[in-house]
């Protein structure tokens, strides 16, 4: 027999936490190595002089010449450099995105679970105070003061704690929970926003690089007809600049601030989405007030009526003492429920938001 099952649960827990743990890991690394070969292809194309070979007639009349060579452009050297960056930049913001989105998605799921299992507590409670009501009355009907409808009566109540507490653990079973940062949501999402922004800028100034260049071409030539004796070298150096760069950089720049407005009311961005789960949390915090407002007014019912059998001295009033005293255990745990998830909640919003 298992004295204590929530020891085997936990244990259980932990051991499914690991692989949870290393499945989000190794979702960033598959991606991060994807990104940074395909950045390392890209800077050994960008970084390799470009080897040229042809024919050429120089002037009309002149004989033809065979050249040979390579070309290199500082501005390409420079884009080598820049593709790593924005590689790591993107392997950044993707672990940023994804634990963002994480805390976002399960958040719900983490306060859900905190409740059932303090439920769970609740319920034990109210069933210990019960089995000291039934033995009470089991005693009483033993000594013949009380019938077995007053005991029947409080084995009904413990049937549906029974049943409470199976149905609190099956919703425990039914919640996948990753493991979560304790960091406030708040810096986690700012934390991606910064990371944004900083691969937006690192993917501008990779575009600024093509409004200029200073290539370098040097190689051999040959004249072919007639061949003529040994090789000549040669050498060429050539500088481009867009005109319009001034422009462009202001369209760049725009461009990346503008991408930040958009990220923060895209739909399906973590901004978004954070703004969802707060108006979600006040909305769960409202409809708990309700509830607990009326669970307190039907509680002060009961102990009115608790009042006037405070000493049962006959039989009926003994097993209507009982069926108040049940009825009540119940309701303490709707009430302890309810004013639970009210303090988590709002700790939530205050800690999060």
């Amino acid at each position: 027999m298992i004295r204590n099952p929530w020891k085997t649960v936990l244990a259980a827990a932990l051991l499914c936490a690991v692989p949870a743990i290393a499945s989000g890991q190794q979702d960033q690394q598959a991606y991060c190595k994807y990104a940074m070969e395909q950045a390392q292809a890209q800077r050994d194309l960008l970084r390799t002089p470009a080897a040229t070979a042809g024919f050429t007639q120089p002037e009309t009349g002149l004989p033809m010449q065979l050249v040979g060579g390579a070309t290199l452009g500082l501005s390409d050297v420079r884009k080598a450099e820049l593709t790593m960056d924005v590689a790591r930049k993107n392997c950044e913001l993707y672990k940023a995105t994804t634990g963002a989105q994480q805390e976002i998605q399960y958040a719900l799921s983490g306060l859900e679970k905190a409740a059932l299992l303090n439920r769970l507590t609740l319920i034990e409670q109210a069933a210990k105070s019960l089995d000291t009501l039934i033995a009470q009355t089991a005693k009483m009907l033993e000594a013949q003061n009380a019938t077995q409808l007053m005991l029947f009566t409080l084995q009904t109540t413990k049937i549906k704690l029974e049943a409470d507490r199976a149905d609190t653990r099956l919703k425990l079973s039914a919640i996948y929970l990753p493991p979560l940062s304790d960091q406030p949501l708040k810096e986690v999402v700012a934390q991606k926003q910064s990371s944004e922004e900083g691969a937006q800028r690192v993917l501008a100034k990779l575009s600024r690089q093509n409004n200029w260049d200073v290539a370098l071409t040097v190689g051999v030539h040959q004249q072919v007809n007639p061949i003529a004796q040994g090789a000549q070298p040669y050498g060429q150096v050539s500088i481009n600049y867009n005109l319009a760069s001034h422009a462009i950089n202001k369209h760049l720049d725009r461009a990346v601030e503008a991408h930040d407005e958009w990220k923060k009311v895209e739909e399906n961005d973590v901004v978004r989405q954070m703004e969802v789960l707060r108006q979600q949390l006040v909305d769960c915090v409202t409809v708990q007030e309700i509830k607990l407002k009326s669970l307190e007014e039907e509680n002060k019912q009961i102990e009115k009526n608790l009042q006037l059998v405070a000493a049962p001295d006959t039989s009926a009033a003994f097993d209507f003492h009982n069926q108040l005293a049940a009825t009540q255990l119940v309701l303490q745990i709707e009430t302890a429920d309810a004013s639970f998830r009210i303090d988590h909640l709002r700790e939530y919003l205050v800690k999060n938001f």
